[in-house]
């Protein structure tokens, strides 16, 4: 296997061969070590950026994926950590969490040119708008992606079942060069990654939000994989009383849904892999930082500044009180 060339400075990152954009993932976790691993595959120029003993490992033995959709492959991707890079990127895609966010703001100022985009691929509702605050001189979309993922070991990155779909969009009054948002689609499209262009980005995100917060929390509530979610019951009406507070929550927020929220929750749900969790529940097993905050007490307080009847979430709430 090639190694990833430690020597290399982060400026002169991507092949000579590669030709078309410059993507740039920041975090190279379950999610966007993921994108990156399928990009690089397709023979897209991407470069990583990771940290510490989990960075180490990609420099010295190259990213490791076992993936459903890709099979296994040790892939000597151009890595670095923030401070060392110093080249310019055409796509940043940002998939730290949700409490990470204000620690990249600086990377992506020195990353960006004047026609750089940025898309946050967060489980957190309104990122985009809140980094594109943060960030006014750079341009910045919002976006959403449906992957089991994970850090399975140091340098090594696991993708689980058959669903990996991305969906990215401007929000409204965002000028973006359509020729570009089209050329970073087929990319993605090429990647083997089902992207889909949003019409509706606050819409599509906020499902998301809905989505992963339901299957997070009553996951972590019970401590069972999906496949025990999957079954009817107790747990699987959990998740439906979850879904039908963020269908509530989502119509009084003015979000106009082409299906059903629930079952289209439903629907996403029975497709995972069995013995899938969310990253959330993991983090809370071994006592890591996690997303709790963004995919539960946040959902229970902005229901409840709706006036909506939060119950479920407030009785999964009292376990991590």
């Amino acid at each position: 296997m090639e190694k990833a060339n430690n020597n290399k400075p982060c400026s002169e990152c991507g092949s000579t061969q590669k030709q078309g954009l410059e993507y740039l993932v920041v975090g190279t976790g379950g999610v966007g070590g993921n994108i990156a691993a399928f990009l690089w595959l397709a023979d897209k120029k991407v470069t990583c950026i990771a940290r510490g003993e989990h960075l180490n490992a990609i420099i010295n033995e190259g990213l490791k994926l076992k993936s459903t959709l890709k099979g296994q492959h040790n892939i000597p991707i151009h890595a670095c950590n923030a401070e060392d890079y110093s080249g310019k990127a055409d796509v940043i895609f940002v998939c730290v969490k949700g409490y990470s966010i204000d620690s990249i703001t600086e990377l992506i100022k020195k990353a960006a040119h004047k026609n750089t985009i940025v898309i946050p691929i967060l489980n957190v509702y309104g990122t985009g708008p809140k980094l594109q605050k943060m960030i006014p001189d750079v341009t910045v979309l919002d976006g959403c992606i449906y992957i089991v993922g994970f850090v399975s070991d140091l340098g090594e990155i696991t993708q689980m079942g058959k669903i990996f779909r991305l969906v990215f969009g401007t929000h409204q009054g965002t000028e973006v060069s359509q020729e570009l948002l089209a050329n970073v689609q087929t990319d993605l499209l090429e990647s083997g990654i089902k992207a889909d262009l949003s019409d509706d980005i606050n819409r599509d995100t906020f499902i998301k939000w809905s989505f992963i917060s339901a299957m997070a929390c009553t996951g972590a509530y019970y401590n069972v994989p999906m496949g025990e979610v999957q079954k009817p019951g107790p747990i699987r009406n959990t998740f439906i009383g979850l879904s039908q507070e963020t269908a509530e929550l989502g119509n009084k927020l003015g979000i106009i849904f082409k299906e059903d929220l629930v079952q289209y929750n439903l629907k996403v749900l029975d497709k995972l892999a069995p013995e899938s969790t969310a990253s959330l529940q993991k983090d809370l097993e071994k006592g890591h930082n996690s997303e709790v905050q963004g995919l539960l007490f946040d959902v229970i307080q902005l229901g409840e500044e709706k006036g909506i009847d939060m119950q479920t979430y407030q009785t999964v709430a009292a376990k991590f009180k």
